[in-house]
């Protein structure tokens, strides 16, 4: 089976590093981008197989931006994006994408932190052909 590409868009590179010590321990690819900008980019060039973003980067909510210019963008449209951040604890919004699509157009938001454990299980979730 064909190794599997993560983008991680983040601006913290040690959480960057252990999402992808992690993931790589699980047979994944991962490449990174630490600014919504460059992620984009990426996304577009690279074509991953999954997108995990964080919300606040260098704007309080720079993902969010993220996230719908990538689901309006017909090369990125329909690759899944996993919102992993701390913006729930930091602002006390919550947020289900079952409720919420219109207004997080994400597939999973997770908390951070999140075990490894977990961060691979939802992984694996949205990409049910993976490893």
């Amino acid at each position: 089976m064909a190794e599997k590409t993560i983008l991680v868009i983040d601006d913290d590179i040690d959480l960057v590093e252990i999402i992808r010590v992690t993931l790589e321990n699980q047979g994944f690819k991962v490449i990174d981008a630490q600014s919504g900008e460059r992620g984009l980019a990426m996304a577009r060039e690279q074509n991953p197989d999954l997108i995990l973003l964080d919300v606040m980067m260098g704007k309080v909510d720079e993902g969010f931006q993220v996230a719908y210019e990538l689901r309006s963008d017909e090369v990125t449209a329909d690759v899944p994006i996993l919102m992993l951040t701390a913006v729930t604890d930091q602002t006390g919004f919550d947020f289900d994408p079952a409720k919420d699509k219109d207004f997080l157009p994400v597939n999973e938001f997770l908390e951070k932190p999140i075990s490894p454990r977990n961060l691979v299980d939802m992984v694996r979730k949205h990409l049910p052909t993976s490893v």
